[in-house]
């Protein structure tokens, strides 16, 4: 077996669960849906997918990232999206969504001054 950056085969980056009862489970996805990212890894990070903040019945604060497509929307782009997010992965505040959305976090000590993606 070949490691991912040096094999063509791109297969490990998505798949659509046709069989699911649930699928489409989040709307305007625009290319291929993908379900690798079912269960979000950036569900504890900051992040700029669309997401309301709730109290659960235990009293701790959670996202409901339900109207959220980004990790979801084309194999390709789903996978470069979470992969740019979890290289510099800051813990999620607890606070709701702002606006503009959280940007991209960068190492500390890195700051160009340009936009970030």
């Amino acid at each position: 077996m070949q490691p991912k950056d040096m094999t063509a085969n791109e297969g490990y980056k998505g798949f659509t669960n046709t069989g699911c009862p649930f699928l489409p489970c989040h709307k305007g996805v625009q290319r291929e849906f993908n379900c690798l990212f079912c269960y979000c890894p950036l569900i504890a990070y900051d992040c700029p997918g669309p997401y309301e903040v709730y109290t659960d019945r235990n009293g701790l604060t959670r996202k409901d990232c339900s109207a959220c497509a980004l990790p979801h929307d084309g194999y390709h782009q789903s996978w470069n999206f979470i992969q740019r997010w979890l290289e510099y992965p800051v813990v999620w505040s607890g606070q709701p969504q702002t606006d503009p959305p959280t940007r991209r976090p960068r190492p500390s000590g890195q700051d160009d001054g340009g936009p970030q993606a």
